[in-house]
């Protein structure tokens, strides 16, 4: 586990009158101002968050990481209804997590880009990762 680093002076504009010794220079703290999320894309990624802490929305897309895949399938695989596959589709699609495509009546799944997969590929690593 990382241990957590002295906090940032809260405001930057007023970092000159913090009397803690910073091990670095105040125009670095100033700088780091453009790194703090705004209100709006923290909601955002709060919410996608929220998606992808559901145990089933990450048992198919899991499935989805490895290849393309209908309905029926990913239900049969994940022992779930497709009623249920569906429903937790709609909102990885709602998301923009999933893409479809039909095919006859046949409805197939896959991820939407390679940044879900890459997400996705990061936090299985970090829980594969032995503990320190």
């Amino acid at each position: 586990m990382i241990a957590p680093s002295q906090p940032a002076t809260p405001d930057p504009a007023h970092a000159d009158q913090c009397e803690t010794r910073h091990p670095i220079d105040l125009e670095q703290v100033r700088a780091l101002n453009v790194s703090v999320l705004t209100a709006d894309k923290a909601q955002q990624m709060a919410e996608l968050f929220a998606v992808l802490a559901d145990p089933n929305r990450l048992r198919l897309l899991a499935v989805l990481a490895e290849r393309e895949l209908c309905v029926c399938d990913l239900a049969a695989l994940v022992k779930l209804s497709e009623s249920a596959v569906s429903h937790q589709l709609r909102t990885l699609r709602d998301r923009r997590l999933v893409r479809y495509r039909k095919q006859g009546r046949k409805v197939y799944y896959s991820l939407k880009d390679q940044h879900i997969f890459d997400v996705y590929r990061a936090v299985a690593d970090h829980v594969d990762e032995p503990e320190d």
